[in-house]
């Protein structure tokens, strides 16, 4: 057996391994049997997003958690931050979401919340991998095989997010006749988010929010947000606001059609909250895949910025090391330390909004706080991944498209850490030029790499 954890949580095709009904039941088993003692009987919280292969992988999990005596408690369809919320309000031991966020429907994951709400810390994770390499995913606490655990539902899980979301806002009063189109991805905000913002007073449509198990993610959410620019435009909304799969992350379009991805999103709040006083030694944390634009922004506003590797985890360890309360990523996700452990596509668009009302101003207006370089991302698939600087003929390209675009440019080259894909990416002062660099890249990772 390989490893199995990736940077975020266990991912991969659905009924291939490792996501087959046999190695999940053996992930129940141990999840259940670490976060369990003598004396301490495990519950955990199981949510998931929409996908069609969702409910055989809450049975398996459920089955191994109640084979090691262990209580499994079925969310059903719900955010990410639902469950993390959920795990840390509630007796919960633990909190597994059963998603791929962003990938489409035939692939899916878990990934697995400690008690607190936060993504599983890496010994914790090494745990899990040592118990089922080992093949010692059963009595592991001495429990006699008679005692198993019962699976139940929880029947209030939406009610209580949404009460949680509600209550980061002092008030509500500025939604009121708000024109927003939201799109729910066919994902785990389908129900959630239209029924959040119509509480809160909003006028609201939602598209995308009618999932079959196979159209998760399918040109729709945050990334493919073009119907929602059209949708935005066409009804002169005053927001549009995109979540991917699994409800964890945000792109915003504004009245003008115009996208607002997470770095535009992070230095709008970060501008807010330090108007506010309320910006925690000064400091934002993202990572290195962010767009240029941020760091000349945030240095332009005074504040402080730190950068990570590519993970929402990362930026999570560095803001709790650092005490930050604002981080993410350009793809959407949003961390507020001071209102959740976790990224949160709902609680983020509740900032946003607050931004707007708080600066008297239109998406439009706030955005222009950040000038975007052109980037352009592309996605190589690769059968093997040496370390990059071992392959001689790419970091030959990418010193020379680093010489020519100097300090007005970028490059960054990695590897996806859930999928068979290197990533390149480049920024510089021309959209065209730009696309051009990245490509003579792209080109040598095929040839080296493919």
């Amino acid at each position: 057996m390989t490893r199995l954890f990736g940077t975020d949580g266990i991912r991969g095709a659905a009924n291939e391994y490792p996501l087959t009904a046999d190695v999940i039941v053996n992930v129940g088993r141990a999840v259940a049997s670490i976060f369990s003692d003598a004396n301490h009987r495990a519950k955990i919280i199981i949510g998931k997003d929409t996908r069609e292969s969702g409910g055989m992988i809450e049975d398996a999990l459920a089955s191994g958690i109640c084979s090691t005596g262990g209580d499994a408690c079925l969310a059903g369809v719900l955010p990410t931050p639902a469950v993390a919320y959920l795990t840390s309000s509630t007796d919960a031991s633990a909190g597994i979401v059963i998603s791929a966020s962003h990938n489409p429907f035939y692939d899916n994951g878990i990934k697995i919340f400690d008690v607190d709400g936060y993504k599983l810390a890496d010994h914790k994770e090494d745990e899990i991998e040592h118990l089922l390499l080992n093949e010692n995913t059963g009595n592991v606490n001495g429990k006699s095989v008679r005692d198993t655990g019962s699976v139940e539902s929880l029947k209030d899980a939406s009610e209580r997010y949404l009460t949680f979301l509600k209550g980061t806002l002092r008030d509500t009063t500025f939604f009121n006749g708000m024109k927003i189109i939201l799109d729910c991805s066919n994902g785990a905000t389908y129900r959630v988010a239209p029924k959040l913002f119509n509480d809160l007073g909003a006028q609201v449509e939602a598209i995308s929010a009618n999932p079959d198990g196979k159209n998760i993610n399918a040109d729709c959410g945050s990334e493919h947000p073009e119907v929602l620019i059209d949708s935005v435009i066409a009804k002169k909304a005053d927001i549009g606001l995109a979540f991917d799969g699994d409800g964890d992350r945000l792109v915003a379009v504004d009245e003008k059609g115009q996208v607002i991805t997470g770095d535009g999103i992070l230095a709008i709040c970060a501008r807010t909250l330090k108007r506010k006083g309320l910006l925690r030694n000064n400091l934002v944390v993202s990572t290195v895949m962010s767009n240029l634009g941020l760091r000349l922004a945030l240095k332009d506003l005074g504040i402080r910025h730190l950068m990570t590797q590519v993970g929402d985890r990362y930026v999570l360890q560095q803001m709790n090391a650092s005490g930050a309360v604002i981080g993410g990523e350009d793809s959407g996700h949003m961390i507020f330390l001071d209102q959740h452990t976790t990224g949160d596509g709902m609680l983020s668009a509740i900032r946003l909004i607050q931004s707007m009302h708080d600066e008297n101003m239109t998406l439009s207006e706030l955005s222009q706080v950040m000038a975007v370089f052109p980037q352009v991302l592309l996605n190589i698939e690769v059968q093997n991944k040496p370390a990059i600087e071992s392959v001689a003929s790419l970091m030959d390209a990418i010193r020379s498209v680093e010489k020519i675009l100097g300090e007005k440019g970028r490059v960054l080259v990695r590897y996806s850490g859930t999928q068979p894909l290197c990533r390149v990416m480049v920024e510089g002062p021309d959209k065209d030029e730009t696309q051009q660099y990245c490509q003579q890249i792209a080109d040598v990772v095929k040839a080296t790499l493919g």
